[in-house]
Parts: structure tokens; C-alpha cells; sequence
């Protein structure tokens, strides 16, 4: 089945999605309400500050947190119109142990996505989806155009805030899902925001 044949089709579920070899060089999908949708690329940037929180976040966890890990680019398959949505956050943090077989993260507790002013509407979007996942307790929006991020935690009654936390230049921002304080300013070294 090729992506040109489903057009033709309104909706494509998650099995499809997932059998479909449709990402090419360069560019890839998720799935939103059924629909493929192109990823934008990454700015150098947000490339730069997805791979520095990979790194901040792994080496903690490493010293801290033996049993998790790091993921980048993780599938995750939101509890709402879970036949039809399969999202792709730029990092998430497990502690479920690794399966060869498994295409989806299993249980996420963190999700971070850096927010680029061309696709801000498509990641807050995402956002509010990874809400509905029973395992994340945090969702974290990294900015790419300044310093500043925007933190959503689980409350002990499994509620989200209304509004998320922001922290801006000179801030930490306290992930306590894996018990890390991270200077937001250490996620923006190597660009031009340092």
C-alpha cells in the first residue's frame, strides 16, 4: 500500500501507519485524526537544543536513574482517538524496559518538545494529546526563538494546570518525574540564545 492509494481513503489507523513505509529522505509523519501528516525539519537551532537535552537528560538519568532512559523521537499513541493518532515528540524519558518488537514507547513519564515558531499550533496540539497518556506525569515545551520553557505536571490527583509553569532565562526547571533540576541556560549552549 503506498501513500498515494490511501488518499483516496479518509482515515488511516495506527496499524496502517505504522506498516506504511511512507517517511522518505528527509521527512517524517505522524498521524493525526488519520491523516499522515509531515513533520516539519528542524531548525539547526532546535536540532541543537533536542540533542543538548538529550544529552542533560541522559546523563543524569545514567547517574541517577538506572532503569529509564531516553528516547528521542519517540512514538506514543494518545488515549483519545487512539485508532487514529500516533505522535512523535522530540525527546521522552521510559522506565519500562526495552522491547525489540515495540515501534511505541512504552509508558512515557516525560515528553519534551521543542516549539518552533513555524509549527507552534501542530505542537501545542501534540501537547494536550500526550495529556490523555496514563504514564506521563510531565510534559515539557522547550522555546527555540529564546530562553524560555513551559512545564505541565501531573498533580497527585492526576489533573493538568490550567496554564503550564514558565520558566525563562536564569531559571531551572525542576522535573521531578526523574528528580532533575536543569538550568534551562545549559539547554541552549551551542547556539546563539547562550
Amino acid at each position: 500500500m503506498t501513500f498515494t492509494q490511501r488518499k483516496s481513503t479518509p482515515f488511516m489507523d495506527v496499524a496502517d501507519f505504522i506498516a506504511w513505509p511512507g517517511d522518505e529522505p528527509g521527512v517524517k509523519y505522524e498521524l493525526i485524526d488519520g491523516v499522515p501528516r509531515a513533520m516539519a525539519p528542524g531548525s539547526d537551532v532546535h536540532n541543537t537544543i533536542v540533542n543538548r537535552l538529550a544529552f542533560l537528560l541522559t546523563r543524569h538519568i545514567d547517574a541517577n536513574r538506572p532503569g529509564c532512559r531516553v528516547v528521542v523521537a519517540p512514538g506514543v499513541q494518545p488515549r483519545v482517538r487512539a485508532t487514529w493518532n500516533f505522535r512523535i515528540p522530540d525527546l521522552g524519558v521510559t522506565c519500562a524496559p526495552a522491547r525489540a518488537s515495540d515501534v511505541m514507547t512504552p509508558d512515557p513519564i516525560l515528553l519534551v518538545e521543542v516549539l518552533s515558531p513555524g509549527n507552534a499550533g501542530e505542537t501545542w496540539e501534540n501537547v494536550i494529546a500526550y495529556t490523555t497518556l496514563p504514564s506521563v506525569l510531565e510534559i515539557l515545551v522547550v522555546h527555540s526563538t529564546r530562553v524560555k520553557a513551559e512545564m505541565l505536571c501531573r498533580d497527585g490527583d492526576g489533573a493538568w494546570p490550567a496554564d503550564p509553569e514558565v520558566v525563562e532565562a536564569g531559571g531551572a526547571v525542576r522535573l521531578a518525574s526523574i528528580g532533575f533540576d536543569l538550568p534551562l541556560a545549559q539547554a541552549y549552549a551551542g547556539t546563539h540564545l547562550a
